[in-house]
This record gives C-alpha cells, structure tokens and sequence, in this order.
C-alpha cells in the first residue's frame, strides 16, 4: 500500500493522508459497486487495502456538493464523496488511472477490466 500511496500523491499532488482516504474511498465503492470475486481478486493483491478502507471512513458525500452529486449514485456519488475527502475535480482522474495501474499490475488485466466493464461510467477515470 506503501508504493500505491507514493505513486498516488506524486501523480495528483495530495498530501499522504487525503491521498489515503481517497484511496479507501474508491476501493470501498469498487467492494459496494463492482461484481464480488473479481474485487476480492483485487483486494488480496493489495495488502492493507481493507484497511485503507476502514480507515477512510467512508460514510457518503460530504458537503452541499457531495450531497448533490451523491443523488445520481455510482460514478457520481463516488465523485462527490471524493470531493467531500478534499480531491479536486482535476485530481481525480490522475488518482483513478494511478490506482487501476496498480491494480493491473498486481491483480491483472482481466480482474481490472473485469471491474471497470461492470460499473457503468467508472471507465472515464480509468
């Protein structure tokens, strides 16, 4: 988690700690959204990742934005609840396609198109 977290904030600007929240934000979402054993396939290839997401406290949008993004659900819920952690909208695309790539390189191709195939919209951060 370490390496993923380096690469994330060094790609997107985010001090480590928002870069962490952000992080366990997307994983929980893939976990709540993406189909089950290809997102248990992803978190096993990433040690720590459960905890990134308990730690994320992941409990909805966050503020008047959040709350109105978070209405239309999936990608743009996802998106509020990013902003709400503090990452801009020109951040979220860099944290998404940093992320998938580390994905891809520990859980694979098939795992990660797998989850991006499944969830309507997710493909425009990736």
């Amino acid at each position: 988690m370490e390496e993923l977290l380096a690469r994330v904030t060094q790609a997107t600007g985010l001090d480590p700690a928002t870069a962490s929240k952000a992080i366990g934000i997307i994983l929980a979402f893939l976990k709540k959204e993406g189909p089950p054993a290809e997102v248990n396939q992803l978190l096993a290839a990433l040690p720590g990742s459960e905890e990134v997401i308990a730690q994320s406290g992941d409990g909805g949008p966050g503020g008047l934005v959040g709350g109105l993004m978070g209405m239309g659900g999936g990608v743009m819920a996802l998106g509020g609840k990013l902003m709400g952690a503090g990452v801009s909208m020109g951040q979220m695309q860099p944290l998404g396609r940093e992320l998938f790539a580390y994905g891809r390189e520990k859980a694979g191709e098939d795992v990660m198109g797998a989850i991006v195939g499944a969830i309507p919209g997710l493909n425009q951060f990736v």
